[in-house]
């Protein structure tokens, strides 16, 4: 049989919208978590590439199209999948169509797969509504002056800060009058973005300082922005809150926070390890499979990861839980379980910590409970109130040491100064011991930095350091931590204790 022909590779020009990577198209994704090999221009967000297949190989377009294309083609016929990634969209811009058009002449298989527009992107996240009439203008080229103020709608201009002078005058001498309302956005649709309202008028001073590229949006219906600024009117806009957990774990906390409109700064305070001693845990795993035990009861999304791994290095699956009852401590760790295909028979209903799982874990009957026993992975740093409530209830506990935690390394030298002198707006507890660990290798928050934390026992840990306690949420959960820390910004933000979320930043840099 004659060897099997190496499949022919193809090209993807791919454009990643203009800038938030929560507007990349759904092929984009697709394509990104498929591609052996991205090449990127300098202008991509990193939020977008991080959705990126961890194990391509990413470079920069270097050269002219001609180059660029000849790269991506010879890419390609060596049979792999490669992704041409551009800001904005591939099509509206000179240099990446001139690549499209050199492949094409190739015999290289391609895609172009558009990416939202920026002018109609940026406008809709500074609160403009262009309506249905609209003429979108590139001025960092030649452009007709009078053709383009003789259009009607609203203009939505592509510039810098160094052609703003030229065409405010030009618009005006061309007869838009000078008191015609004018937005200026950097950074658009990112949680950096920055909206000035202007007029043709006071375009430049007003605007001069911003740098980047701009869009530029010119029109009476501009004058109604701020009804409809919801971007920039986010309770957290602008914020940068410290999360003392690992990027893995804070991924549900960080996605919360983005909604607010503040950005996660990650800080591991523990290091997960393994037991010394993997013993324990192997005879665990078997009395689950023998039938040894009535109740697995979790305190952690740890304990579940370390229990299921052994499962996994065993060869067994959600199968060998059956028989055996699931308690978990709280609702994060109750998804964890979840996702693996197994549904809790108790998670508690009021406080979610080991004194809430204990007053509702039902005690011990030697007539309906036909094993008396209940096993409690944990971390070796563990208290004994959950095992001695359960021994209280007439339960015989198998206390198993399932990870240990170890203190990490201090974070970089930049964010220590930053959590010292108030550098983070915020910070958001989810345990005791995040407050320890942090507080022993990075410092203790500075005064003005708000401190959030998740229940109780967080917070009379904070206060034992000396910390003020400014957010405790209803409900111990990390939605409930960062929606409770967003409504006592806005509520600060009415007693005129915060300037507007749109004048955060810029108060900050006077």
């Amino acid at each position: 049989m004659p060897p099997a022909r190496k499949t022919t590779g193809r090209v993807a020009f791919v454009g990643s919208g203009p800038g938030d990577a929560g507007l990349l198209t759904v092929r984009a994704k697709e394509l990104l978590a498929r591609a052996e090999l991205v090449v990127t221009d300098p202008d991509v967000p990193a939020g977008v590439l991080a959705c990126a297949n961890p194990e391509a190989e990413v470079r920069p377009a270097v050269g002219e199209p001609g180059d660029v294309a000849k790269d991506l083609t010879a890419e390609a016929k060596a049979g792999r999948l490669v992704l041409r990634l551009v800001a904005g969209d591939p099509l509206t811009q000179s240099a990446v169509v001139s690549e499209v058009q050199a492949l094409s002449r190739s015999s290289a298989v391609y895609d172009v797969v558009p990416g939202v527009s920026p002018g109609a992107a940026v406008p809709a996240y500074a609160g403009v509504a262009l309506g249905g009439t609209h003429t979108e203008v590139d001025v960092r080229g030649d452009v007709d002056w009078a053709g383009l103020a003789a259009t009607p709608g609203t203009l939505v201009l592509h510039a810098t800060s160094s052609h703003l002078a030229e065409a405010a005058s030009a618009l005006v001498e061309h007869g838009i009058a000078a008191q015609t309302p004018v937005a200026v956005t950097s950074n658009g649709t990112i949680n950096t973005q920055r909206t000035v309202d202007s007029t043709l008028a006071t375009l430049s001073a007003d605007a001069g300082e911003l740098v980047g590229p701009l869009v530029v949006t010119v029109g009476g219906t501009v004058g109604n922005r701020s009804k409809l600024s919801w971007w920039e009117s986010r309770a957290l806009y602008g914020w940068k809150v410290l999360v003392p957990r690992t990027k893995e774990q804070a991924g549900d906390m960080a996605e919360r926070l983005h909604s607010h409109g503040a950005t996660s700064h990650e800080v591991p305070t523990i290091s997960v390890e393994p037991p010394r001693s993997p013993a324990q845990m192997e005879r665990s795993v078997k009395g689950l499979v023998d039938g040894r035990y009535q109740w697995l009861v979790f305190t952690s999304t740890n304990a579940v990861r370390a229990v299921w791994e052994k499962f996994e290095e065993f060869g067994l699956d959600a199968r060998a839980f059956s028989g055996v009852k699931i308690a978990c401590v709280g609702e994060s760790t109750a998804e964890k379980v979840r996702s693996f295909g197994i549904i809790p028979e108790l998670v508690p209903t009021g406080e979610q910590s080991s004194e809430g799982l204990l007053e509702e874990f039902p005690p011990y009957d030697d007539v309906l409970d036909p094993v008396d026993r209940v096993l409690l992975p944990r971390a070796d740093i563990a208290t004994e109130t959950l095992s001695a409530g359960l021994r209280d209830r007439g339960w015989e506990i198998d206390d198993v040491t399932a990870y240990r935690t170890v203190r990490a390394a201090p974070p970089p030298a930049d964010t220590r100064e930053m959590i010292k002198t108030g550098g983070f707006d915020a910070v958001c507890f989810t345990s005791s011991s995040t407050v320890r660990n942090l507080v022993g290798i990075a410092g203790k928050p500075h005064t003005r930095t708000l401190v959030a934390c998740i229940g109780p026992k967080t917070a009379e840990t904070a206060t034992e350091f000396g910390l003020r306690v400014d957010v405790q949420p209803e409900k111990p959960t990390v939605v409930s931590l960062v929606d409770a820390l967003a409504a006592h910004a806005a509520q600060l933000r009415a007693e005129g204790a915060l300037p507007p979320p749109r004048k955060a930043k810029r108060a900050r840099r006077s």
